[in-house]
């Protein structure tokens, strides 16, 4: 081998490599066409090739939604962790740590309340990075001190709504909270509240079978997969080859199951215009309400291990 192959080409090749950092582009799971990280991120995770909208992490569902993107988390009470004392290929109390330690997020719903378009409001969102948001026995008590919040500041409580369904690790424990969040929502209606339900990719099993369908108005974002048992196991079911666009928001909306989908870059106008025709109560100048900022509340208002 000659000095050109042994030293010259190394040469060359260290100067020419660059280090590229893995989350430097993003690839859209519709469409499959790159997108670089940073425009992805303020495209709000819409992809600017196909509209597809792809999902979103609570911190960013949170500033995306509040006025400024400022927020106060509240601190929710804890559950028991494993009820059942659970375990398949590892302990239940095992995979709460780690989707714990992945996400940064203590459970499948977090609830803060601050100002959409200058009128205070409660929004509980639902976190698809834990545990794929699956309901389990801390949402179901969640849900209820989300509920409880807003009949208390005499506020609109707003849902977002993104899950597999039930937590199989809790059993009928888990579809115990379908009653539970109903109950939550009734105590919106007793009070003359709205309760408004934005439903997003995707929204599946015991969660539409319950509180996702019981808004008084119910948006939903774009080509979102929404409800109970997936279009495969129907059709094995059925025997049947199913309509095109079938469980996606577009269907939905045609088929009167909803009131209107709605770009996520069109979100927060739409919620803050909902609640000012619901409410009948003047806005007031954006943030007033809101008393810190969705980076900060994520550090320090997250509640303790359910």
């Amino acid at each position: 081998m000659s000095w050109i192959t042994e030293y010259v080409r190394p040469k060359i090749r260290g100067l020419l490599r660059r280090d590229v950092p893995d989350n430097l582009w993003t690839n859209c799971e519709s469409c499959g066409q790159m997108i670089l990280t940073k425009e992805l991120r303020r495209a709000m995770n819409v992809c600017p090739h196909c509209g597809h909208h792809m999902k979103a992490l609570v911190p960013d569902r949170l500033a995306w939604t509040f006025d400024n993107g400022e927020c106060t988390r509240i601190e929710l009470p804890p559950a028991p962790v494993d009820p059942l004392g659970f375990r398949d290929q590892k302990k239940y109390t095992d995979r709460l740590k780690d989707a714990r330690a992945k996400s940064h997020l203590d459970e499948s719903l977090i609830v803060a309340h601050g100002t959409i378009g200058g009128y205070p409001a409660v929004v509980g969102v639902m976190a698809i990075e834990f545990m794929t948001g699956t309901m389990g026995a801390a949402f179901g008590e969640r849900f209820v001190a989300a509920a409880r919040l807003a009949v208390l500041q005499k506020s609109p409580l707003v849902v977002f709504t993104a899950s597999g369904g039930a937590r199989m690790q809790e059993g009928v424990i888990s579809l115990m909270q379908m009653p539970r969040t109903t109950i939550g929502v009734q105590m919106l209606k007793e009070a003359g509240l709205p309760y408004i339900v934005v439903l997003t990719n995707p929204t599946t099993g015991g969660v539409t079978a319950s509180f996702a369908m019981l808004g008084d108005v119910q948006i939903a974002e774009p080509n979102a997969l929404i409800g109970f048992a997936g279009p495969r196991v129907i059709e094995d079911t059925v025997r049947e080859k199913l309509p095109e666009g079938f469980q996606r928001s577009e269907y939905l909306l045609d088929h009167g199951m909803l009131d209107m989908v709605v770009d996520r870059k069109n979100m927060r106008e739409t919620l803050a215009r909902v609640i000012g025709l619901l409410m009948r109560a003047p806005a007031k100048p954006e943030g007033e309400k809101a008393t810190q900022s969705v980076a900060e509340s994520g550090a320090a208002q997250t509640s303790p291990a359910a």
